[in-house]
């Protein structure tokens, strides 16, 4: 089977990127040798190389490498996709990585199923380039929308994403720093890998799916977990009491057609990240970490 991996750079590609490399015949161009903004080269790419597979992580959006405008956000992310879409007679099928802010940050509610897409429309530019590439993929026959949450692990920016920068932080002697609690669907990196595996070898039944673990766990747990792994005696403080909108989504959907998934429990996961932060110490710059 031939895969095209985008934005193998980033968090998500790059896991996938390792995840892949031993088990099919995967290419991950960069920027300069494929430019997914630009329309004639990807025309010409894709028709040249006629993948089995997509799976298109790339991703615009407000980064520690990547400040950019609600235009840049909206009109990058739509250019790379649509870019893409239009040239389906190309491959076989595409999956992409959705977000739930489809289902717009005013108006979450617990729980969140598929269903309740399109009720609101996202206010914000990345929510709202999420959107519009979710109505487009339901009218396709080959793209999927693999809808994600909160996703952590290795490689992920661990500047300002809460699980890796509480436990960089903790292991440089800072205190963990929650601005407001929150529950979140967090899930950990191996298992979408696990998933998204599951959907290159498979033929799904729907067009989008909340690939998420379906349950909540709150940060003021996380923090209180980080640090009893790492038995590291530092302070917890929440800047602001109460409670956000609480972050979360419903997986039966995706549970239907996997079957019997098991999904990483937060310790071993945890554990694995702060043994992966322990060993490479020395690139985090406390100085970097958003607290």
């Amino acid at each position: 089977m031939k895969l095209l991996l985008t934005g193998s750079s980033g968090f998500i590609g790059r896991n996938l990127a390792e995840w892949f490399c031993d088990k099919y015949s995967i290419k991950s161009p960069d920027r300069k040798e494929l430019n997914l903004l630009d329309k004639d080269a990807v025309e010409k790419y894709l028709e040249k190389e006629q993948f089995d597979i997509i799976i298109h992580a790339a991703n615009t959006n407000n980064t520690r490498n990547n400040m950019v405008s609600s235009y840049d956000v909206l009109d990058r992310n739509l250019r790379m996709f649509f870019n893409l879409e239009r040239c389906n007679m190309y491959y076989g099928k595409m999956l992409y990585f959705g977000s739930g802010a489809e289902y717009d940050m005013q108006h979450y509610i617990p729980q969140m199923k598929e269903g309740y897409f399109g009720t609101n429309i996202p206010q914000d530019a990345y929510g709202f380039s999420k959107y519009i590439m979710s109505r487009v993929s339901e009218q396709n026959n080959n793209i999927y929308n693999l809808r994600l949450f909160g996703v952590y692990g290795k490689y992920e920016e661990w500047e300002r994403r809460f699980i890796s920068n509480a436990i960089c932080r903790a292991l440089k002697g800072k205190n963990i720093t929650i601005q407001k609690n929150i529950y979140f669907d967090y899930l950990w990196i191996d298992d979408l890998c696990r998933i998204v595996e599951w959907f290159v070898k498979e033929e799904p039944v729907y067009k989008q799916y909340n690939v998420c673990r379906g349950s909540r766990i709150d940060l003021y747990t996380l923090a209180y977990m980080i640090r009893e792994i790492l038995n590291i005696d530092c302070e917890i403080i929440v800047g602001e009491q109460g409670w956000k909108p609480e972050y979360t989504g419903n997986n039966k959907r995706l549970l239907q057609e996997i079957g019997d998934f098991q999904f990483t429990g937060f310790k071993e996961s945890i554990c694995n990240l702060c043994e992966f932060y322990r060993f490479h110490i020395d690139m985090i710059d406390e100085n970097k970490l958003i607290g």
